[in-house]
């Protein structure tokens, strides 16, 4: 008996397929099968605890970073958190030199604008070693981290006294807000270095935060934008 092209492509697909869910086991499909989410407890119930979060956070008397010799700085061990769909660094200018960054400063300082590596340049610049941990066990890392103070930033830029915090915007759009207060610590820099090269994509190129006594999703990667607000201002004194 002769059969045609076609039939024969149809024969082969459909013993393909008998193959392939022959090798399917029992417990492989129960595997693939969406899982059945409990029903939420109409009441509070005990549950156990994320195992070994949070990681130690090491840190002085005071609540500042210990500092690390030069010599101790090394490698951030995997994995690293990027909020893309491949997990990869977004395609932006990676050279620092090139960087062109939003600052909005909404009247709460002198300057505003696109700050450009030049204006940094123009700054102090200061090199430190500190240990970068994630709220896991991983990432982490001693890292020597070179870059100029966020205090002298906001300096230049002429920051008044009200401004009460900024919101830091990656290239991934994950923000932070943190307290000008806690900014202005002489431990917080933006580096563009790490450890004596170029800050990579994947750490976060062009321009990286630095909050060394704060878990490290605190120091945001690949600056995008900066802006600084207030919630209100200031009260006037009581009379006495």
């Amino acid at each position: 008996m002769t059969i045609s092209r076609r039939e024969a492509i149809g024969i082969s697909a459909s013993t393909l397929a008998g193959l392939s869910l022959g090798a399917l086991t029992r417990e492989t499909l129960k595997a693939q099968a969406p899982q059945q989410q409990a029903p939420w407890p109409d009441q509070l119930v005990e549950r156990p605890l994320r195992e070994g979060f949070p990681a130690p956070l090491p840190l002085n008397a005071d609540g500042s970073a210990p500092e690390h010799p030069s010599s101790a700085a090394g490698p951030i061990t995997d994995p690293l958190m990027w909020r893309t769909p491949n997990r990869q660094a977004p395609e932006i200018e990676f050279a620092y030199r090139k960087m062109s960054i939003k600052v909005d400063t909404r009247g709460l300082a002198k300057l505003t604008g696109t700050m450009h590596f030049s204006d940094l340049e123009r700054l102090p610049s200061v090199s430190h070693t500190f240990l970068l941990q994630c709220g896991a066990q991983n990432p982490r890392g001693i890292v020597k981290w070179t870059g100029v103070r966020f205090s002298d930033f906001a300096d230049m830029l002429g920051l008044v006294p009200g401004a009460h915090y900024c919101r830091f915007i990656a290239s991934d759009r994950q923000y932070i807000d943190e307290a000008v207060a806690t900014l202005r610590h002489p431990q917080v820099m933006l580096a563009w270095l790490m450890n004596d090269e170029p800050i990579p994509p994947r750490h976060g190129a062009p321009l990286r935060l630095i909050v060394p006594f704060r878990y490290g999703n605190r120091s945001i990667k690949a600056i995008t934008e900066m802006m600084f607000a207030t919630p209100g201002l200031p009260m006037p004194p009581l009379p006495a």
